[in-house]
């Protein structure tokens, strides 16, 4: 009985240990964009794997309060460039949303449309991000070698009745290296 308890425990800790050591993670410094291209760094984005999907747990300061578009675009590039006016526009390097089954749909985290849709980044009355995100279709490998990107508006999951969800102008960017 003794030899049985202490080759469960060892099965349990040896698993146990191997589910810590192969969890993928990274950290993503997160910086303010404008028309001007990268600004300041407003803080960092902790990813990792877990059970339930992609985990971002935002450590953000100096942002507008309320909830923001939050989505994955699919180059590792902050920098502004031409908007849909052609007119100089934060982040435009960054490109579209990551859509590699290329559904040109915006439908929110739990649709069947861009991967790169998340949930609402929400941000407090201080201008601070804390809440962790939840991302169920994604993991680090898939954002690796992409931008993650905060919209100065929320985000409705729809088309309509503006596109992309509504989240307007590109405020804040980091790249997942």
């Amino acid at each position: 009985m003794k030899s049985y308890i202490v080759v469960l425990a060892t099965a349990v800790f040896v698993t146990g240990g191997a589910s810590i050591a192969y969890a993928a993670s990274t950290t993503v410094d997160v910086n303010a964009i404008d028309t001007n291209g990268i600004g300041k760094k407003i803080g960092i984005l902790r990813l990792s794997d877990s059970k339930q999907g992609l985990r971002i747990t935002p450590q953000l300061a100096d942002l507008p309060p309320g909830d923001h578009g939050f989505h994955v675009h699919v180059n590792p590039d902050c920098g502004a460039g031409n908007g849909p006016n052609g007119q100089p526009a934060a982040g435009m390097a960054a490109g579209g949303h990551y859509d590699p089954a290329n559904t040109g749909k915006h439908l929110g985290p739990h649709g069947e449309g861009h991967k790169g849709d998340m949930p609402v980044l929400t941000v407090d009355g201080r201008g601070r991000a804390r809440k962790v995100v939840i991302v169920p279709h994604l993991t680090v490998a898939d954002v690796k070698g992409r931008s993650i990107m905060i919209h100065g508006g929320g985000d409705n999951y729809s088309d309509q009745p503006a596109p992309l969800g509504g989240g307007g102008a590109r405020i804040a960017c980091g790249v997942v290296r």
